[in-house]
């Protein structure tokens, strides 16, 4: 059972492990900033949901751990747009850089964080 888990040198209980961890560390970050310290230090009670809360936190604590491949898209073009892409039109900008090669390099950028993602959704899914 153990080299099963241990195939091709990937040890998948400890990526298991790791993204549940992570999961759950979120969710209770999620839960102390936005929730506990806010809620209780700055609230208005018409904004609130009246009742038990125990539902809303059951539905929504699995979400950290939802992954589909159209979300990880989504994030790369994200990325794409914060990172990659505005530091290649700056270069453009101040250095002596043709047009193709300006464009080539961005739409490059995009398709790498994409076929990424695709992996990672398709991996995670």
């Amino acid at each position: 059972m153990r080299a099963y888990l241990e195939e091709d040198g990937m040890n998948w209980a400890r990526l298991v492990a790791i993204a549940v961890g992570a999961g759950v560390v979120v969710s209770l970050t999620d839960w102390f900033f936005a929730g506990d310290w806010i809620h209780r230090r700055y609230t208005y009670p018409e904004i609130w949901r009246q009742g038990a809360e125990g539902r809303a936190i059951a539905l929504t604590s699995p979400l950290p751990f939802l992954h589909s491949v159209s979300g990880a898209v989504k994030l790369a073009v994200a990325v794409w747009l914060i990172g990659p892409l505005p530091l290649i039109l700056t270069n453009a900008a101040f250095m002596k850089l043709h047009r193709v090669f300006v464009m080539s390099y961005a739409i490059g950028w995009l398709i790498k964080l994409t076929i990424v993602a695709v992996a990672v959704g398709w991996f995670l899914s």
